[in-house]
């Protein structure tokens, strides 16, 4: 049975997430995918001019007249959450928690998508995938969503994006505009993000917290690892451990980057201290440009 707390949770973001879809992202989320894909629709004679790749030679050879191939924008298409709900998610130096930041997300994302009459699937993961939740078209899906991330109980602690991405690339093989949403506190997951950029359009959201940032200048800060388990106190007036800190941060911040760069695949950066809104306004909007400039 769902608890009271965790009904005004989903209900609450529900609210907001069909006030942002009617008010701000209304007509963005369309001109930002709509047309990523065409499907074939008729053939026609041809005419001087038209681009000879598109003959169809089956048809041209039977009617013994050149007739090309006419497609047109798919009326809709699938869109896939691929959520990472590893125990990182559960930390937050502010008001909410990451797990949190990623269901709200999903809920704008997927009632934008439902807008525009698009299907909207769900794969929750950690170091491997736990819940899988076939594309649909309904406002009780949607809900089904928000409710599956709020609601997770992981059997596994750790994070394979890796096996994430493998399994999905298994459950949709048809071209799927997929959200990774993640912390990407992993490793080793390149190829499997550059096969599925090459095959699905994708567009990883990058969750962080400040305090994973910045680390404090001085006093004991009791931190627990969440996947492992592990406990200790870290004296944050070292100076070589907020040192240390700050370079392997760095070293893993370049490793991302250049991963998102060679898989060629969008990438939203949120913070759980501010307004994720801005940044959603922004991809879209750098999307339009990018769509109106290929077509």
């Amino acid at each position: 049975m769902i608890s009271a707390d965790i009904l005004s949770k989903v209900k609450n973001i529900e609210l907001r997430s069909r006030k942002l879809v009617n008010e701000v992202f209304s007509g963005k989320y369309q001109s930002a995918f709509k047309g990523q894909g065409i499907e074939f629709a008729e053939v026609r004679e041809y005419v001087p001019g038209d681009d000879i790749r598109r003959i169809d030679w089956n048809v041209t050879a039977r009617r013994g007249a050149p007739f090309i191939k006419k497609f047109q924008e798919e009326r809709e298409q699938t869109v896939i959450f691929a959520v990472d709900l590893s125990a990182s998610g559960l930390f937050s130096s502010s008001a909410i928690l990451k797990q949190e930041l990623a269901a709200e997300l999903t809920a704008v994302l997927a009632f934008a998508a439902l807008k525009n009459n698009d299907r909207a699937g769900f794969l929750a993961f950690t170091d491997r995938s736990e819940k899988y939740l076939k594309p649909k078209k309904s406002r009780k899906h949607i809900l089904s969503l928000i409710d599956a991330i709020l609601t997770f109980k992981p059997e596994g602690k750790g994070t394979d994006i890796k096996a994430a991405l493998e399994n999905l690339n298994t459950l949709w093989k048809r071209k799927a505009l997929v959200f990774l949403i993640s912390d990407f506190m992993d490793g080793n997951f390149g190829d499997s993000l550059k096969s599925t950029a090459r095959r699905h359009d994708l567009v990883c959201v990058h969750i962080s917290d400040p305090l994973e940032n910045a680390l404090p200048k001085r006093g004991f800060l009791p931190l627990r690892d969440p996947e492992t388990g592990k406990f200790a106190y870290v004296d944050l007036s070292s100076k070589r451990i907020r040192d240390d800190y700050s370079k392997a941060l760095s070293e893993h911040n370049k490793y991302l980057t250049g991963l998102f760069s060679s898989a060629k695949c969008d990438i939203i950066n949120i913070s759980t201290d501010k307004p994720y809104i801005v940044e959603l306004k922004h991809f879209f909007k750098n999307r339009m440009v990018k769509h109106s400039r290929h077509y």
